[in-house]
């Protein structure tokens, strides 16, 4: 399974570059691909996977859950996690 954003754009994407993380990379304990046109598209999109896997009674989530929970609630602690979450994203080749 794969779930793609388009960042912000409202017209076509044509020349945007997508890059895919995974729930793993992301500090997940699943495979599910995430692709984005930046580390923030792709954050959001763990941060709904996240929520979704718990919300359907998936176990192996909750610890990924409530690490993202908590860095959204502490933005300044966080940082550091997003920081390297924003250099990994950039290290990724293009899809």
């Amino acid at each position: 399974r794969e779930s793609t954003s388009s960042g912000s754009a409202t017209s076509t994407n044509a020349g945007a570059t997508m890059k895919t993380m995974t729930c793993q990379q992301l500090g997940g304990p699943c495979e599910q691909a995430h692709r984005g046109e930046s580390a923030d598209d792709v954050i959001q999109l763990q941060d709904q996977h996240l929520k979704d896997a718990v919300a359907a009674g998936d176990t192996a989530h909750e610890a990924a859950a409530k690490d993202m929970k908590r860095r959204w609630r502490r933005p300044v602690s966080g940082l550091k996690w997003y920081n390297q979450a924003k250099r990994d994203f950039e290290a990724l080749p293009e899809d």
